[in-house]
């Protein structure tokens, strides 16, 4: 049973984000990482085969030919080996477009489970797992607290209101995971070394048998406008006040911004 962990490479969480004059975002300005919902889909990856459910786990990114460290970093965590998707044609693809690169070349890596965070820290989208799961025409098993694999049969945990939802479905699966799998595992100096040796293969669109109009084709969104997030206002206290009048003024408070 084979696992393809698909991993993004993302500006630090801390790092200042700055957007070249195409508002695109500029990557080449901070520190990057891999995106930090990503480690998750590794270690439940990881914890799978430690426990002999999967065989091989494999990790597949889509991005700049600097996106290959992040991969690196995968690697040295554990697991076999990496695929890159790199190619100028990707620069500014929007969540739809990706998701149908990633589409391809998960049908050529043909896993049984294609697993994925449950979103990335650079757009918070949570929608390319969705959307490469309707383009392969497989089933979607989305945040998961806990993956589980049984014969011909994947099985998620996932964390609602009122305790936890069991889902299964026959593989193969997409799925994303959660940060209540556990925490992940830091990489070792012996798998630092190692994944200097694991196999890295490149691939571009024409691998894939897609064009840039294919991936610009498919992108249903275009960035207008960028702006820093508004200011928060003061914090407003309400103190010594006697229990009618501090009910009565935080009532008021918030019917003022229709609130109740």
């Amino acid at each position: 049973m084979k696992i393809v962990v698909c991993v993004k490479q993302v500006p630090a969480t801390t790092a200042e984000k700055r957007y070249t004059a195409d508002l695109r975002l500029d990557r080449a300005a901070s520190e990057s990482v891999i995106n930090p919902l990503d480690e998750y889909a590794i270690e439940q990856a990881l914890r799978l085969q430690e426990a002999g459910a999967v065989e091989t786990v494999v990790y597949l990114s889509m991005g700049p030919e600097s996106a290959a460290e992040a991969l690196r970093r995968a690697l040295a965590m554990g697991g076999e080996e990496a695929y890159q998707v790199t190619d100028d044609a990707l620069a500014g693809a929007d969540q739809w477009a990706t998701a149908r690169v990633l589409a391809a070349a998960l049908g050529k890596l043909a896993p049984d489970v294609a697993l994925m965070g449950m979103s990335s820290d650079d757009a918070r989208g949570s929608l390319v797992p969705g959307a490469v799961a309707a383009i392969r025409g497989l089933p979607l098993l989305s945040y998961a607290a806990e993956l589980m694999l049984t014969g011909s049969t994947a099985r998620i945990r996932r964390l609602t209101a009122s305790g936890f939802d069991v889902l299964e479905a026959p593989l193969p699966v997409v799925a994303s995971v959660t940060d209540q799998v556990g925490e992940p595992r830091y990489a070792s100096l012996k798998g630092i070394m190692a994944a200097r040796r694991k196999s890295l293969e490149t691939w571009n669109l024409a691998d894939l048998g897609l064009s840039a109009h294919d991936v610009h084709g498919a992108a249903l969104t275009r960035v207008v406008e960028v702006r820093p997030p508004e200011t928060k206002a003061p914090t407003e206290r309400v103190e010594n006040l006697g229990p009618a009048e501090a009910a009565s003024r935080i009532a008021d408070w918030l019917a003022a911004r229709k609130l109740i």
